[in-house]
């Protein structure tokens, strides 16, 4: 079982958006829905775009790249069903958004 550790604070996050986060030298996307806080890789499957950086709508993220669209509560692929980014449990410590590692 691994580690928590803070990646962000609950207010750095807008809801209906993600941020990147850089912890362990790995590339995190944490998202906000409506106040309830999801994290999976950053890094599209496709052609390695920032997930983070894309838009959200409902619980879906696009790829700002080329289009390639994840479930940011499971990190499924809506695109290929077969393809899958890893997500993280998330956990909320006070004003703390921790994740485990």
């Amino acid at each position: 079982m691994g580690e928590l550790i803070r990646i962000a604070g609950t207010t750095d996050v807008t809801p209906g958006s993600g941020m990147v986060v850089e912890v362990n030298e790995k590339a995190i996307a944490v998202f906000n829905l409506d106040g309830t806080f999801y994290a999976i890789d950053n890094t599209c499957l496709h052609r390695g775009g920032p997930l983070g950086e894309g838009d959200v709508e409902g619980d879906v993220v696009t790829c700002p790249w080329h289009g390639w669209q994840y479930n940011v509560k499971t990190g499924g692929c809506v695109n290929n069903p077969s393809a899958k980014v890893t997500s993280y449990e998330v956990t909320i410590e006070g004003t703390d958004i921790k994740v485990r590692l």
